[in-house]
C-alpha cells in the first residue's frame, strides 16, 4: 500500500539545465516560472546571472517577509512597509580550493525594519514566532552557521 502523503505538504519542484556553471531553472507548475544563475568568474562563471549564494539569501528574506505576514494576520497585528538586508559571510576555501571542512557559510545576519502597530512585547513574539514557522530560517538555522536574526520595530504611519 503506498504512502498518502499529508493534506497539508505542498510539493515544490523546479527543473535546471545548462552547461558550465550557468543553469535555467524553471518551476514546476502552470506559470513556469524561470530563473538564471551564474558564478562569479572566480568561481568559473561570467558573473551575468545572481550567484546561487545570493539566491539562498533571498530566498531567507523574501521567506521571512511572507512569514511574518502570516504571523501577524495570526496575532493580529498591522504591518506597513518593510526592509530586509541580509549578508552571508563564506570561506571560498572549500568551494573553490577543495580544503577539508565545511562549504556552508561561516555566518549570516538578517537586519529587517518592520512597520507596525505591534507592542514590543508583541514584536518580540512575531519576531519569534516568524523564525520558528519559516521554512527557510530553518534551514539555516539547522544548518550550524551563525544566524543573526536582528528586527526592528517602526511605528505604523496614520492611515491617510
Amino acid at each position: 500500500m503506498a504512502i498518502q502523503p499529508k493534506e497539508t505538504v505542498v510539493p515544490f519542484a523546479l527543473h535546471g539545465e545548462g552547461s558550465g556553471v550557468l543553469p535555467t531553472l524553471t518551476v514546476a507548475g502552470d506559470a513556469g516560472h524561470e530563473f538564471l544563475t551564474d558564478a562569479y568568474p572566480a568561481f568559473g562563471g561570467a558573473d551575468s546571472a545572481p550567484s546561487p549564494l545570493f539566491y539562498a539569501l533571498g530566498a531567507l528574506t523574501s521567506c521571512n517577509q511572507v512569514a511574518v505576514s502570516l504571523v501577524a494576520k495570526d496575532l493580529g497585528i498591522r504591518l506597513g512597509r518593510w526592509t530586509f538586508d541580509a549578508q552571508g559571510d563564506l570561506d571560498t576555501a572549500v568551494l573553490v580550493g577543495g580544503a577539508a571542512g565545511n562549504a556552508n557559510f561561516d555566518r549570516v545576519e538578517v537586519r529587517a525594519t518592520v512597520e507596525t502597530d505591534a507592542t514590543e512585547e508583541q514584536f518580540a513574539r512575531l519576531i519569534s514566532e516568524t523564525a520558528r514557522r519559516c521554512p527557510v530560517t530553518q534551514l539555516f538555522e539547522r544548518s550550524g552557521l551563525e544566524l543573526i536574526n536582528d528586527w526592528t520595530r517602526a511605528e505604523l504611519p496614520a492611515a491617510v
